[in-house]
């Protein structure tokens, strides 16, 4: 055991407010503080953020106590913009000096937080992989001393993943810029492809680096899928969840046409809600979200970019009224439910119709080389036109005939993902255009990635429809 982990464990109480360690936290922040590297996959709200928060604040207390020419930096790694402020804020509340960077902010406060940093202000900092894009901030995170790298949502890293982000490929160059510090990779959810091709992103060896796998079990989740026909159908089986569960739930929906589409029914039921989707302006969503963890006994129906984030312990029920796209996701949603480690129940109901809309969208998600060959084309030959008149036009001469396809809204993300273009998409000014990455030319590649995803959907499928114990498919599916 590292000669720290006392210092560890009053941090933990002192600040936390726990009186001990749970599962393998203890051994965690042990090798952690040894300088050891480890892939931490635990379950929603088994207090994976602990496991760099604590080693975070003892190298802070260490490096008070014997000050160096450079301050000392835990850098955690995050997708999640949106996540950052809560996160920090709660940080923050308990003491922490801890603080966030990402293009939410202004640029003079971009430029406040540097000098903040290079000051040593913070034991903490949050910050996207596309910052070190930013030649300010690589300027001033080389006058610190990085010795701990964790990098949050770790699945983002794997092309293998349920949410691959390519700006995580440039994770191993990340680390050498920072002198190969310390890290600690953290998720969910990883199936041993995911879990071995975060070690290699990484730049790491299998050898160097320790597994913590602390399973996917919630004994107090009660698991059940069910197939439906028909809107009237799942009405019937979520009121009965409603009687079995009263208290706060979270229904997720696919579509917001269908969301919206329920939302009336419960209104005629005069069944109180909250309402949360992408389309809804920010105001309104941080409204929401608000209203929903500070408030007792909310019912929300949500698209899947609620929850994340989320720390409201007494969630009694999370149901799918619509098929999720895979078991990564269904499993990171449905741990939202019954953090207090009391009972919950995880409702999926599943309509035929539904897997023909997550067919639509596997197909909206991966265009092909000759579509991403056709868009680069028009963005070098007619940008022009196309920042005059816009993603309307621009969809009507990629593919008129079909004009509520959406695989223009994945290419462009994913050119703007690999750095493509300069500019924006939403206004629409886009600048400086270069060429297509070679793994958006190599259509053996994109197919490849496409059957990956379909066969994620097909075992999601094959969970609904599986006669043996679900939680047993699960684990299978996580650990086998």
């Amino acid at each position: 055991m590292s000669a720290d982990l006392p210092i560890a464990e009053a941090l933990l109480r002192d600040i936390f407010g726990f009186s001990c360690f749970r599962g393998c936290q203890a051994e965690i922040v042990s090798r952690t503080l040894r300088g050891q590297h480890s892939l931490v996959i635990m379950p929603t709200g088994a207090g994976k953020s602990l496991c760099f928060q604590i080693p975070a604040l003892v190298h802070a207390r260490c490096a008070q106590a014997n000050p160096s020419d450079k301050p000392t930096l835990t850098l955690v790694l995050s997708p999640l913009i949106a996540l950052m402020k809560d996160q920090v804020d709660a940080l923050v509340a308990r003491g922490i000096r801890a603080s966030y960077i990402n293009s939410s902010l202004s640029a003079e406060e971009r430029h406040a937080r540097y000098r903040a940093c290079s000051r040593g202000e913070y034991e903490l900092l949050y910050v996207t992989p596309e910052r070190f894009r930013n030649f300010a901030f690589n300027e001033m995170i080389a006058r610190c001393e990085v010795v701990l790298l964790a990098v949050d949502e770790a699945h983002c890293i794997s092309q293998w993943g349920h949410d691959f982000r390519p700006e995580y490929t440039r994770i191993q160059e990340i680390r050498a810029s920072l002198g190969d510090p310390c890290t600690i990779a953290l998720t969910a959810t990883a199936t041993r492809a995911v879990q071995l091709d975060i070690i290699g992103q990484l730049g790491l060896q299998p050898e160097n680096i320790a597994l913590f796998h602390e399973g996917i079990e919630r004994p107090n989740l009660q698991i059940d899928a069910i197939e439906v026909w028909g809107d009237d159908d799942k009405l019937k089986h979520i009121e009965g969840v409603f009687k079995r569960n009263p208290g706060t739930g979270i229904i997720y929906f696919t579509l917001i046409k269908t969301l919206m589409r329920f939302s009336e029914h419960f209104e005629q039921l005069r069944l109180p809600h909250l309402v949360y989707h992408g389309e809804l302006p920010r105001g309104p969503r941080r409204k929401v979200q608000d209203q929903f963890t500070r408030e007792p006994e909310h019912l929300v129906l949500a698209t899947n970019a609620f929850g994340m984030g989320i720390d409201k312990s007494d969630i009694r029920f999370v149901i799918h009224a619509d098929l999720p796209g895979s078991l990564e996701s269904y499993y990171q949603e449905i741990g939202r439910a019954g953090r207090d480690g009391l009972p919950s129940e995880c409702l999926l109901l599943y309509d035929q119709s539904d897997l023909a809309t997550q067919m639509e969208f596997l197909h909206w998600s991966n265009p092909d080389a000759d579509f991403y060959a056709r868009l680069i084309d028009f963005l070098q030959h007619d940008l022009e036109s196309i920042n005059a008149f816009g993603l309307e036009w621009l969809r009507e001469r990629l593919h008129a005939s079909h004009k509520h396809d959406r695989r223009l809204e994945t290419a462009l993300g994913m050119l703007k993902r690999h750095d493509v273009f300069d500019g924006s998409l939403a206004p629409m000014r886009i600048e400086r255009v270069r060429q297509l990455p070679l793994e958006l030319r190599d259509q053996d590649n994109l197919k490849q990635k496409l059957q990956r995803d379909q066969a994620k959907l097909l075992s999601l499928v094959q969970f609904v429809k599986t006669d043996l114990d679900r939680r047993q498919f699960l684990n299978d599916y996580f650990m086998g």
